[in-house]
């Protein structure tokens, strides 16, 4: 089968960096599908583990996590899907990826394709979809709301994918008035298409900004990029017993600024629960399959940013190009292979 892949870690500008090459089709077993690839995005995990994970010599290391495609065979355990089904997921960092025709997925991660979508727009959602929800609902809890304030969160980093997500999952699903951040007029005016109540920019000091809003305080407050730059302005802007999630990679985190308000603070990873093999592992396929309901009744829409063409080597070291760059609007998609 058709695949890219990397033997070495090296700058995405370097020839070798991404490879169009040719792999046995997996077989799957257990609780595994075999799904046709048809369409995948490009998360920043794909360039992080580019960089990172260096793959046993004369093996190939194949990267992509956001995928949707048809279900081409089943394993013996597998029994929540049937071939010929459309599906889509975000898989799990410690398999082989998704930029392959053929895939091996955890059914318990998979949830069904919105059937609304083409095969693209569908493939921009899991992983920014599954990190969002948890994000809200798992780690922040904010339908619980914190003591003694009018419920509000700023997002910051409002026009990436888990943001453009957030976004729109904090309007549908609760009262929350949402705050997000962007720098550049395209991306402002696609954090209000998206339905933030107020944009404000995040190249400059976030508290005096949201105070001069007038607006609630935010006890609740998430964090999708440059975290350890906008830590010392996320203590002032924050509520008393508020909560902050997190979803990037500091070099280092100094938290004692936030003791003062006894803010909690949790970080947010998507493949931990795949990673463990966690009891609630299935709540990731429930999940999905409620992102394609609201999906399908026009709730939440897909938050496609750049189609990059089919799925080869040159199209994929394009959007991790973009990605790297930082000036990536909503998802980076690529569809079949060519």
């Amino acid at each position: 089968m058709r695949a890219v892949g990397y033997q070495e870690s090296l700058p995405i500008d370097a020839p070798a960096a991404l490879v169009d090459i040719e792999l046995p089709k997996p077989v799957p077993t257990g609780r595994d599908l075999l799904v046709e690839v048809r369409a995948v995005s490009v998360n920043p995990v794909d360039t992080k583990v580019r960089r990172r994970a260096k793959p046993e010599p004369g093996q190939w290391k194949v990267l992509g996590y956001d995928a949707v495609g048809v279900v081409a065979a089943i394993g013996a355990d597998a029994t929540l899907f049937k071939p010929g089904d459309a599906v889509f997921y975000a898989g799990d960092v410690n398999r082989q990826g998704t930029n392959a025709e053929f895939h091996l997925v955890d059914e318990r991660i998979v949830g069904r394709k919105p059937a609304s979508l083409d095969w693209a727009e569908a493939a921009a959602l899991p992983l920014t979809a599954i990190t969002a929800w948890e994000a809200l609902f798992d780690r922040l809890d904010v339908r619980k709301p914190v003591p003694g304030e009018t419920q509000a969160i700023l997002i910051i980093g409002g026009a990436g994918g888990v943001s453009s997500i957030a976004i729109q999952l904090a309007r549908r699903l609760t009262d929350l008035t949402v705050i997000a951040t962007a720098s550049r007029p395209e991306t402002h005016s696609w954090v209000q298409q998206l339905g933030a109540h107020h944009v404000i920019d995040h190249a400059k000091p976030l508290a005096d900004q949201v105070a001069a809003l007038g607006a609630a305080v935010p006890g609740f407050v998430f964090s999708t990029t440059n975290t350890d730059k906008h830590l010392a302005e996320i203590a002032k802007l924050i509520a008393p017993q508020g909560r902050f999630a997190l979803i990037d990679d500091p070099a280092t985190l100094d938290v004692v600024t936030l003791k003062r308000k006894c803010v909690s603070v949790h970080w947010e990873l998507m493949f931990t629960r795949s990673t463990f093999q966690t009891a609630d592992m299935p709540e990731q396929g429930v999940l999905l399959n409620a992102v394609a309901d609201l999906v399908d009744a026009g709730e939440i829409r897909t938050t496609v940013g750049e189609r990059f063409g089919p799925i080869n080597a040159a199209n994929l070291k394009r959007a991790h190009a973009l990605i790297e760059s930082g000036r990536a609007r909503g998802k980076v998609v690529l569809e079949g292979f060519g």
